[in-house]
């Protein structure tokens, strides 16, 4: 078994587990630590656990409740298998409105309404996605809850205050977009709890912290790149992109061009987005 540590945060953090177990393995016995929501997106295996049975396979969603014992076993398919674990402190649990005997629903067949947040997930574990990975496994892990439980939350209108903090916290998001900012880190700033923040930011403003935070640093690096002539490195680094690679990647799925190409077109090259609009019609 190969872990990967993805994201480690107060509230939640997220591991890639990658298993190459076969039918000639023999099992053995694990205990949960914690509260997890682990979502399968590779292979299959089983998952025994106080007495049921369960058959995962990719789009299954395998759940965990600290002090479980528990096996999985893998009868049935070589090849191995994977899955992208959310591990949730208690804390979230309590604020995600979870009825007791919910995190002890074992393992949860692949349903189209967590299957596509199981991916959104992974989307945003591999940098494919401008929604965080806090914020995709917190979104998962509260559909599931939902789910599990039969309780949807309805949706309440924000009042005067809350539309102020979700306001304040995004005004402060945009003064502090170069440096480095996670949701428990912007939550706080406002007084809230992670998940409640989330809730409440994207019920008022639109999108997410981090869909918010993303789109504050792509604005900012589109007006150095069309005002400046620094090098396209130091505008990723300075408006707070980690890494090359990802700025670059971010910046042509929102404008549809390399940061090179519209740094072009912002100097006059307008075959660049004439380009484009050929293409799409």
């Amino acid at each position: 078994m190969r872990v990967t540590t993805v994201l480690e945060r107060e509230a939640l953090s997220v591991l890639d587990y990658r298993c190459s177990a076969g039918p000639a393995d023999a099992p053995f016995a694990e205990l949960h630590r914690g509260f997890s929501v682990s979502y399968v997106r590779k292979g299959s295996f089983g998952y025994r656990v106080r007495g049921g049975s369960f058959e995962l396979v990719a789009g299954s969603l395998l759940i965990g409740h600290p002090g479980d014992e528990y096996m999985c076993t893998h009868d049935h398919v070589r090849g191995g298998d994977e899955c992208l674990s959310i591990h949730l402190a208690p804390a979230l649990v309590e604020a995600l409105g979870a009825p007791a005997g919910t995190f002890r629903t074992g393992g949860v067949p692949p349903l189209p309404e967590l299957m596509v947040l199981g991916e959104l997930a992974q989307a945003a574990a591999e940098g494919k996605s401008d929604i965080g990975l806090d914020e995709a496994g917190t979104l998962l892990a509260a559909r599931f809850v939902e789910v599990a439980s039969g309780r949807v939350r309805r949706p309440q209108e924000a009042l005067s205050r809350d539309r102020r903090r979700a306001v304040e916290a995004a005004v402060w998001m945009d003064e502090h977009a170069h440096e480095p900012i996670d949701l428990e880190g912007a939550a706080r700033e406002v007084g809230l709890s992670p998940f409640h923040f989330l809730r409440l930011f994207a019920r008022v403003l639109g999108v997410t912290p981090h869909q918010y935070l993303v789109r504050a640093r792509l604005r900012r690096a589109a007006r150095l790149l069309a005002d400046g002539a620094r090098s396209i490195t130091d505008i990723a680094l300075d408006v707070g992109f980690g890494d090359l690679s990802n700025f670059v990647r971010t910046f042509h799925r929102a404008a549809g061009v390399s940061p090179r190409g519209f740094r072009r077109a912002a100097r006059g090259d307008r075959k660049i987005f004439q380009d484009r609009l050929a293409a799409r019609s």
